[in-house]
């Protein structure tokens, strides 16, 4: 096994993609917009990626955040709101919104185990400043950092009960950017003094099954190497400040903020640094053959401690729903251990939302 985990082309494994992947055996998969058909097509593409692996428990990974960043189309899937929805709950009703970010969370995780993927890149974590790039937006759960720890507890609950993986993003921050990170490297300038409020929610959420970190600079930590590359900002903030001891995998390779790095000309660099860094896997997105071919190429065996971490990554959410849990008897429960159906799921949310008085999913934010 390889520490990586890549893209794929389209929505059904090429030739030359199944003979790839046989040989090199990454450590899982991530699906976009371009690889969903039907559910059926989804299901058939999942089912074909374990068997390859002959690995009932690969990741396999989506980010269905809500809101602009959903890979499932609605219809036929349910459009799920953006995290904005529920910090709007929470300025009105903070216990109301928790239960709704989980609801909705549960509602998720259970629309993707039907079709064989079992991690979701979801909550952000990230707290935006004034001034901030709005490419986190309407995506974060607040501005104020307990919140958002508050609210990304819930979602990471909600994620584990309907059997799904959670991947807190982006430690140790991106709220601060001035700059997109898919489009150039953002520089933070930030006091280490000022930057812990940013490590607030991943501190309080350290121990998530596992998290993606920042293509971005920190200066007060490291003045030249992004988070993703700098073995400062991963030994000693992310390992070490906030104690996360999950899976640790980069963001995208083929984002441009990893250009101007060192070894960042070749994704071969890129994949090869991260790693170097601290990361346990490196996340390939793109799909395209010829670029994760040279990932293979230039990345070890995935090592012991990497691979136990993965391991109980994987475990986190195998287990059976149990109505004794957080929100049985509850409207949108069912008694006896029977788990809630996605519907039962949506309807608990929005009831919860107008509660608060904030639309629910059919208005996105």
């Amino acid at each position: 096994m390889i520490p990586a985990i890549f893209g794929l082309s389209g929505p059904v494994l090429t030739a030359d993609e199944r003979a790839f992947l046989k040989a090199c055996r990454p450590a899982g998969y991530i699906l976009f917009r371009r690889n969903i058909g039907t559910p059926e097509e989804v299901r058939a593409l999942t089912d074909s990626l374990r068997a390859l692996h002959g690995d009932a428990r690969l990741p396999i990974l989506i980010d269905q955040e809500g809101g602009r960043v959903a890979r499932l189309p609605s219809p036929p899937w349910p459009a799920f709101p953006a995290a904005a929805r529920f910090a709007e709950a929470w300025d009105r009703a903070p216990a109301t919104a928790m239960a709704a970010a989980r609801a909705n969370a549960e509602a998720i995780a259970r629309t993707l185990l039907a079709l064989g993927i079992t991690v979701d890149c979801l909550p952000v974590l990230d707290v935006p400043v004034p001034g901030a790039d709005p490419v986190i937006g309407d995506r974060a759960l607040g501005r104020e950092p307990l919140q958002v720890a508050a609210l990304g507890r819930a979602v990471l609950d909600g994620l584990q009960a309907g059997g799904v993986v959670g991947v807190v993003k982006h430690v140790p921050g991106h709220g601060r950017a001035t700059a997109d990170s898919h489009l150039a490297l953002p520089v933070v300038t930030a006091s280490a003094e000022a930057l812990e409020a940013d490590l607030a929610p991943f501190v309080r959420l350290a121990d998530a099954p596992m998290a993606m970190t920042a293509h971005v600079v920190y200066a007060a930590w490291d003045g030249e190497l992004c988070a993703s590359l700098s073995p400062t900002v991963v030994g000693e903030v992310i390992r070490g400040r906030i104690g996360f001891d999950g899976l640790l995998m980069s963001d995208d390779l083929g984002m441009a903020a990893l250009a101007s790095q060192p070894g960042g000309e070749t994704m071969g660099g890129r994949a090869a640094g991260v790693l170097a860094a601290g990361c346990d896997v490196a996340l390939h997105c793109s799909g395209v053959l010829a670029e994760m071919e040279e990932v293979a190429a230039a990345v070890p065996e995935m090592g012991e401690a990497a691979r136990a971490r993965l391991a109980r990554a994987m475990a986190w959410a195998e287990r059976p729903w149990r109505g004794a849990e957080a929100g049985a008897g509850e409207p949108g429960r069912e008694a006896d251990g029977v788990a809630p159906t996605v519907s039962a799921l949506l309807a608990r949310r929005d009831a919860l939302l107008a509660a608060a008085g904030v639309p629910g999913a059919d208005a996105r934010a």
